[in-house]
């Protein structure tokens, strides 16, 4: 007997997200044949940013060995009212993505302004890439914004995502963020 639905529980979170002012545009899940790993991916940007500049991809990688082991502890449980075993969690990322920038930002005052919205509620690496694709082209400047959250399977199961309607409004403020001070890393001048 299955305990947890994985895709239930994807689909929950782009229905919260929907709510939380994100439009879905994408799902993906992979399925890797050898070891039952699993990876579910959606992409979502705020209502704000129809036009761009700003995307959010979710990722949850779904561990097989969590998932079994949750399940094995379910199943040792006497009565299913008991609280779900604590200690089993899968990954998720939130990744927000920008086009090249032709200007800059400083990547130590970006962080610090953005662990004030995320705050911890939401933490937050900021890291840039300049890449070049020939000899003769200028480098582009790439910007990454990622959030590394653990979804305990206790709360799957028991059905309780107020932890990620909080996760979500912190994601909200990021991007409304990211979208007020974009513009100025985009512009010519």
């Amino acid at each position: 007997m299955a305990f947890i639905d994985v895709a239930g529980f994807v689909s929950d979170m782009k229905s919260h997200a929907i709510d939380h002012g994100f439009h879905v545009h994408d799902e993906r899940h992979f399925v890797e044949t050898y070891s039952l790993r699993q990876l579910w991916e959606v992409d979502l940007h705020p209502e704000e940013a129809c036009d761009g500049p700003i995307d959010l991809h979710l990722s949850l990688e779904v561990d097989p060995r969590a998932l079994l082991g949750f399940e094995d502890e379910m199943g040792k449980l006497e009565d299913p009212s008991d609280e779900p075993p604590q200690g089993f969690e899968f990954p998720l990322l939130f990744t927000w993505t920008l086009p090249p920038l032709t200007s800059r930002p400083d990547l130590l005052v970006l962080a610090t302004d953005l662990a004030g919205v995320g705050g911890t509620d939401l933490p937050l690496e900021v890291s840039a890439i300049d890449s070049t694709a020939s000899v003769i082209d200028a480098p582009e400047h790439r910007l990454s914004i990622v959030a590394r959250l653990s979804v305990s399977l206790a709360d799957v199961y028991a059905n309780d995502d107020s932890s990620f309607c909080g996760v979500l409004e912190k994601c909200s403020e990021v991007s409304l963020f990211l979208l007020e001070i974009a513009p100025s890393w985009m512009s010519e001048s």
